[in-house]
């Protein structure tokens, strides 16, 4: 385990960031489906999934017309994202990877290997087009080598850890343990955990990479965004707006300096940014149809926005403006 070495609590400056956002939002058309996790192939297709419904979809925010792609019942699809290949999902509830064809939407199911739990949760690319991911319940990551149709599966020493989000940074995994307060990464063929301050409070769901090199989270129980150099091992907290009662849970970094999350404690949810080098939250901007839970964003520098789903059955787009 890697030690901690430096930490300091901090709360931000009262005056606030230049940046804001405008946010547009798509309702669903399939009622209570959950829809998640955004990812933008182009200006006119945005892929989703619907967690409680088995399907993925494509959003064309020109027109707001959706097509649906109905999975294998049971997949319960947690994330997806998508490159020329197709749009691979994460079969959560059904212990595979998925992957739509864009030409006829004919899927092939990758099954990950081992008895338990395989539940895929969370998905990014390599350079080369693999794939890691997160399993929560199984207590693991993984890595897919898509080319050699070859899963591997890493452990978790620390007991009930919950793996969750999850980045990529120079083809390297980073991720959350949201069971306890630590950050995982896999370097040099060993799996390297990072205990972060707070021990008994600090739960850090999702993960990004900020323009400044670091590695944020947000403590969905304490309320904190967190700042990990991966040079120095230091940890760096910011108490959020909302506070404790913040429960931060979606969350982003832009090209411009920010990063973004979604405090989901307040209702309606809000969307707040934080400026790197002021060390400035944004003032919060209420998600317009409450959000009920944000649980995923995605930063598109094509139209510099954030793109979410919500448990209000929606899909949201939050344009970035950066004022002065």
């Amino acid at each position: 385990m890697l030690g901690l070495t430096f930490s300091l609590l901090l709360t931000a400056s009262g005056a606030t960031a230049p940046a804001t956002v405008t946010i547009n939002e798509w309702q669903v058309p399939w009622p209570d489906s959950r829809p998640r996790d955004p990812y933008v192939q182009a200006d006119d297709r945005v892929w989703f999934v619907g967690q409680r419904a088995d399907y993925a979809a494509i959003l064309n925010p020109q027109t707001g017309n959706f097509e649906r792609i109905d999975l294998p019942d049971g997949a319960g699809p947690h994330n997806i994202i998508v490159d020329e290949r197709g749009a691979w999902y994460a079969g959560n509830k059904a212990a595979h990877i998925g992957k739509i064809a864009h030409d006829d939407f004919s899927i092939t199911q990758y099954e990950l290997p081992g008895d338990g739990r395989r539940d895929v949760h969370t998905m990014q690319f390599t350079s080369d087009g693999d794939i890691w991911f997160t399993a929560q319940g199984a207590n693991k990551f993984g890595y897919f080598d898509v080319d050699n149709n070859r899963i591997e599966l890493f452990d978790i020493e620390t007991p009930r850890a919950r793996p969750y989000g999850l980045i990529v940074v120079d083809d390297q995994p980073w991720l959350t343990l949201f069971g306890s307060n630590k950050l995982v990464t896999y370097e040099d063929g060993e799996v390297k955990e990072i205990e972060l301050p707070r021990p008994a409070a600090n739960r850090p769901r999702r993960i990004a990479l900020g323009d400044d090199g670091g590695i944020w989270y947000v403590d969905y129980a304490g309320g904190y965004l967190g700042r990990y150099d991966r040079d120095s091992g230091h940890v760096d907290e910011w108490v959020m707006p909302a506070g404790a009662s913040s429960l931060p849970y979606a969350m982003a970094a832009d090209d411009q300096g920010y990063v973004w999350f979604a405090e989901t404690g307040p209702q309606p949810n809000r969307i707040v940014g934080f400026h790197i080098e002021s060390e400035r939250f944004t003032d919060p901007v209420a998600v317009p149809s409450g959000g009920g839970t944000v649980r995923h964003m995605v930063f598109d520098e094509a139209s510099e926005s954030l793109w979410f789903g919500t448990d209000a059955n929606t899909v949201g787009q939050a344009k970035i403006s950066y004022g002065d």
